[in-house]
């Protein structure tokens, strides 16, 4: 990812955070990044979307001041009996709520762009909201058609054909359309955010991206995807054999990554840039950034929880909110 250079002529950003699940690490490195000299320096405005006794508990058992740039829509939805690290249906519940909020404020330009903290996808599922993550949420409530997760770092980019299913799923969900349509995805986002053109390379699905037929057909889809794609223009090149690939990309031959499964992309993604990787959604008809790790619940409350990735967050969705 190029150098984030903010358009400063501009009026500062207002930057919507959605507290995330109040059970996990999310309070906290909402407060620890907004602390952050990096966020600070930014000039912008935040508004934390959840619940403000849970902010103000966390404030003051890890002794963070909350950030004078900062202000709290209270959406007190939570039943304070809650213990910090376990699954509870009720905090998905809430979460889910912050989101649709969340949403709704970006949709009538009321925020600029939308940081979400980290959900659990068991309570929220228990909770009866029926989505394998964020994604997928943001994609009914803005009534998107295409959109894709991309991780980005100073190391890699990564965009995922297919996101959290199983992988036995995954062969029959790679058609040329799909392949295509994360390809172009990736590319106009580039375009649009950063003025550029960037060189994709895509991950065959196989071992040895297939070796031609010998270790299945799925490259035989991906080929035509990549065929289509540079007859528009687009520099890609593939299908690649993975483990190439990426050595590749780091090296940086290609700028963006054009993976077909979640562990696929995100094992190398995250060995390399586990606390500063940002969790882009592409297609939404709004800015969405996340930190690229969970609700780390084995570690909620014990204050050793790393905003690098919530900063990360934060700082690109002020790029964006300014470069688009």
């Amino acid at each position: 990812m190029p150098t984030l250079r903010s358009n400063k002529s501009r009026k500062p950003s207002i930057i919507g955070i959605t507290m995330g699940d109040a059970a996990g690490i999310g309070p906290e490195i909402i407060l620890r990044a907004l602390d952050s000299e990096e966020i600070k320096k930014l000039g912008a405005r935040f508004l934390i979307i959840g619940d403000k006794r849970v902010i103000k508990d966390n404030s003051k058992r890890l002794n963070i001041p909350l950030s004078g740039q900062t202000d709290i829509l209270d959406l007190s939805n939570i039943n304070y009996k809650f213990t910090l690290g376990k699954i509870n249906k009720r905090l998905g519940r809430a979460a889910v709520g912050y989101i649709e909020k969340g949403v709704e404020l970006a949709r009538k330009r009321k925020i600029d762009a939308l940081v979400t903290a980290p959900i659990n996808k068991q309570a929220m599922n228990l909770a009866g909201y029926n989505y394998p993550g964020h994604t997928q949420l943001l994609t009914e409530l803005t009534g998107a058609e295409d959109v894709a997760m991309m991780f980005s770092s100073s190391f890699l980019n990564v965009t995922l054909v297919t996101t959290h299913l199983p992988l036995k799923e995954v062969s029959s969900l790679l058609t040329r359309q799909r392949i295509y349509r994360t390809i172009k995805l990736s590319r106009e986002f580039f375009k649009k955010h950063f003025k550029k053109e960037v060189k994709v390379g895509v991950a065959g699905f196989n071992p040895h991206a297939g070796e031609k037929g010998l270790f299945g057909s799925e490259e035989k889809e991906i080929e035509k995807a990549v065929e289509k794609a540079k007859r528009e223009g687009i520099k890609v090149e593939g299908p690649l054999p993975a483990d190439v690939l990426f050595h590749q990309a780091y090296l940086k031959k290609y700028e963006v990554v054009i993976a077909m499964y979640h562990d696929q992309g995100l094992i190398p993604f995250k060995m390399l840039a586990f606390d500063k990787g940002v969790n882009i959604t592409l297609g939404l008809p709004i800015m969405r950034t996340s930190p690229d790790h969970g609700t780390a619940f084995d570690i909620a409350g014990k204050g050793v929880a790393n905003p690098g990735s919530m900063i990360e967050a934060i700082k690109m969705a002020e790029f964006l909110s300014k470069n688009s």
